[in-house]
């Protein structure tokens, strides 16, 4: 007896978490999951989220809760990830308002039913194509931008008329806390609920028949949520990371284009599903580009970027392992290389001599490496492209527009930039995901409004014309069938003439 008391208190403090603010968070998972799931199930099904104002509410308390929290959020990130104040604000909290925002001022907008293209027999018609919500959906963020990643996707579904589950990192155990305790007190507790559940539990909770399921991370970890989600046919959204390409021409601005990529590859410690993973440059510029990242990260983060104010650190002693022993097993450093497992510190890192069969160019990982290899020719390098997965961004550095046209016309990925890494997966208004092996779907401003949308086609049609429509009524004769056949070949001259059924 005494010892199954044991081991109940035992498992009673492993679910048990403390906040920040000192209050007790209890770690939930599938079965507290499939609760909340039923609560927000029956808000739907009561009409709760259908109405606008419900809904222009509900996003005015994300932007409060991220307005009145900023210092708790940063905090919070700069436990989790040494994450400066910096990036939080810009890269996390400001990108969290500003959908927020757009959401608010276009929600009418999005909600109006698209009216379509009449012809010949819906002349008296009403066609349209109407939004409505898919029902409750679960978001399951990423620890590379654990604020970001689950706030905007959730703006888009309360934006669409859905209830939520959110599930944030439990990598990133303080922001998921602060989520946990936060957003209750701001947002409606019967339609959005936040579960703190492990990675290995995250497969069960998709199993529980979610109307859509968005997720942020991994393609191993997608990988398993697709197959889950599979089972029962629920619609999903995969931004998953993978290895993003940047050539780097002989005709481009090398000390621009060393500064963008430097900071796109090493801001947050090297953390980002966006940020470019190795560079191809032209031969040429080699040792020009290489020096003119050298000196761009003394210029970010001194000569020791361990005592830098504006460098994180790795999210936890797994990923730490996985990037410090693919470091020590591809190519050559030429600058970097540094590491301290207490600290899950990886200094910036650039590699040469890399090879395309080395570790570092296959396996997975997020981390401050930056290996960089030479091609030719734009040919090679878009041939090196296209023999691998297709990446979730591709960027090209180059002042000839020709060259810029020819990479983005023959790869294929889920975004693509010149001149500059990462910005385009914050736009507002251009759509972010990935395409085959780096993802479905998409999300951003109107796309994730329609992304936690179904377009349900509309005909409201009257009952007249029927001296038009008898034609295909049985019993069939050859009369009609000609009358119909010459009537669909009209379609050559005027759209719709075929339509006539």
């Amino acid at each position: 007896m005494a010892s199954a008391s044991s081991r109940w208190e035992t498992l009673w403090k492993r679910r048990i978490r403390r906040t920040r603010g000192g209050d007790v968070c209890v770690r939930t998972g599938p079965g507290e999951c499939s609760d909340m799931l039923k609560r927000a199930r029956a808000a739907f099904q009561a009409g709760r989220t259908a109405n606008e104002r419900f809904r222009l509410a509900q996003l005015d308390a994300v932007m409060r809760l991220v307005f009145e929290h900023e210092c708790d959020f940063v905090d919070a990130l700069g436990r989790d990830l040494h994450k400066p104040r910096f990036e939080t604000v810009v890269s996390e909290l400001i990108l969290v308002k500003n959908e927020a925002l757009y959401a608010v001022k276009n929600l009418r907008k999005w909600m109006e039913p698209q009216y379509v293209e009449k012809n010949l027999a819906t002349a008296l018609d009403e066609c349209m194509v109407v939004s409505e919500p898919l029902g409750t959906v679960l978001i399951l963020g990423s620890w590379a931008s654990p604020v970001e990643l689950c706030l905007v996707p959730l703006i888009g579904a309360i934006a669409a008329g859905n209830c939520a589950v959110i599930s944030p990192s439990e990598y990133c155990t303080y922001t998921a806390e602060l989520l946990h305790r936060l957003l209750p007190s701001y947002l409606d507790n019967e339609c959005y609920h936040v579960v703190l559940a492990g990675t290995n539990e995250v497969p069960e909770m998709v199993d529980l028949k979610f109307d859509h399921v968005f997720y942020s991370g991994t393609r191993e970890e997608g990988t398993k949520v697709s197959l889950a989600a599979a089972r029962h046919l629920t619609p999903v959204t995969l931004v998953l990371s993978g290895k993003n390409p940047c050539y780097v021409d002989h005709d481009c601005d090398i000390n621009t284009a060393a500064r963008r990529i430097a900071w796109a590859r090493f801001h947050n410690g090297g953390q980002s599903m966006a940020g470019p993973d190795y560079v191809l440059c032209h031969v040429e510029v080699k040792e020009c580009l290489l020096q003119a990242l050298r000196y761009a990260l003394l210029v970010f983060y001194g000569s020791d970027a361990r005592q830098s104010h504006s460098y994180g650190r790795l999210v936890n002693v797994e990923n730490f392992t996985r990037v410090r022993d693919l470091l020590w097993r591809s190519g050559k450093v030429v600058m970097g290389g540094h590491v301290n497992e207490a600290e899950k510190y990886v200094s910036p890192t650039l590699l040469t001599d890399v090879c395309e069969m080395d570790p570092v160019m296959h396996q997975e990982y997020s981390g401050p490496i930056l290996p960089v290899l030479t091609v030719e020719s734009v040919d090679e390098a878009i041939s090196f492209i296209n023999r691998r997965d297709k990446p979730l961004c591709v960027y090209v550095y180059s002042s000839n527009s020709k060259v810029i046209a020819r990479l983005m016309r023959e790869t294929s990925s889920g975004s693509f930039c010149s001149n500059d890494s990462v910005l385009q997966s914050l736009m507002l208004c251009m759509p972010f995901g990935g395409v085959g092996p780096s993802g479905m779907g998409s999300y951003h401003g109107r796309y994730s409004f329609d992304t936690f949308s179904h377009k349900k086609s509309c005909l409201l049609r009257r009952s007249r014309i029927e001296c038009l429509t008898y034609l295909r009524y049985p019993p069939y004769d050859e009369r009609n069938l000609s009358l119909m056949t010459w009537a669909s070949t009209l379609m050559q001259k005027s759209q719709g003439w075929c339509q006539i059924l």
